[in-house]
């Protein structure tokens, strides 16, 4: 019953902490002066790191997820851990914007990439599943329902299951979920609906994360667990490790260069809506999107 309550409730659109906000766009799209900043609903920038919910629902089993790279783009988007209020930006490689490869048979990215807010991977902490300390980000989460995303959008997700990569001798949790709105989310409650549903999603996911760096000369990922995505139950254990180990940072000494700059978590560096707004004030006006690179297009290919 309890169960039903709150499936008639996800439907009904009753998601008590479902997170929104409105975007403003700063710089140049495709290059390194863009910014995406975000405002909650009275105009208030806030951080989309640190002053929006981790869980949508009181049964905590459906998160927010910050969209930051659409589905069959290459961009490599992300939440900025050192900049103030946190905007999205576009990583760089060797001083150039970063955009990932085409890994044949994948183009771009092949799920809506993004991460949940208020959690963190502590770099200071080994990781007992992967004894390995943790990334120094938001948890990732990757959404495979059939809408494309655009960035700085957010759902409301319902947690499926997780994988644990190590990236360069990082753990790197990998959730895997569905928007609460997709036709086929009803279908999908755990991690073995999936290859029911979506034969072939999981496989891909582990190739994807797999492969994905070494055409720029990196070392292929690995996993804990042999590879094997692990159950609902797991990943949502993870995520509240993550917000316990978010929450301890950001109302204690902070971590090295990582900004903690708040409007509306009472935590170490709350400030004003006006002071918020002079930092974005600072970031150059929006312009027309600079071209893509020809090459951002091409395929890899790779053989393990």
């Amino acid at each position: 019953q309890r169960y039903q309550r709150r499936q008639l409730a996800i439907m009904s659109g009753e998601l008590p902490f479902a997170a929104k906000a409105t975007l403003e766009e700063r710089g140049q799209k495709n290059t390194l002066s863009y910014r995406v900043y975000f405002k909650d609903e009275s105009g208030k920038f806030v951080s989309p790191f640190h002053d929006l919910p981790t869980f949508a629902d009181e049964g905590r089993t459906i998160v927010n997820m910050v969209c930051e790279v659409p589905r069959w783009t290459n961009a490599k988007m992300e939440i900025s851990k050192d900049q103030p209020l946190n905007p999205i930006l576009q990583d760089s490689k060797k001083g150039k914007a970063r955009f990932v490869h085409n890994c044949y048979p994948h183009h771009g990215y092949i799920w809506n990439y993004g991460a949940i807010p208020q959690t963190w991977e502590d770099p200071t902490l080994t990781d007992t599943h992967t004894s390995c300390k943790g990334d120094n980000d938001p948890i990732d989460i990757c959404e495979i329902g059939e809408k494309v995303c655009y960035t700085g959008e957010i759902k409301q997700v319902k947690v499926l299951g997780i994988m644990a990569m190590i990236d360069e001798g990082e753990t790197d949790w990998k959730v895997i979920g569905i928007d609460v709105n997709d036709p086929n989310a009803s279908k999908l409650n755990d991690i073995d609906d999936i290859e029911k549903v979506f034969p072939g999603q999981l496989a891909a996911t582990n190739e994807w994360f797999r492969i994905y760096k070494i055409p720029a000369g990196k070392p292929e990922n690995t996993f804990a667990f042999n590879g094997q995505a692990k159950n609902k139950e797991f990943a949502l254990k993870i995520i509240e490790e993550t917000y316990e180990a978010w929450k301890k940072m950001c109302t204690g000494e902070g971590y090295e260069k990582l900004s903690t700059m708040s409007t509306v978590f009472d935590g170490r560096e709350k400030v004003s809506a006006e002071a918020a707004a002079e930092v974005v004030a600072k970031e150059p006006e929006h312009t027309a999107d600079a071209p893509l690179d020809a090459n951002v297009h091409k395929w890899s290919y790779v053989k393990l």
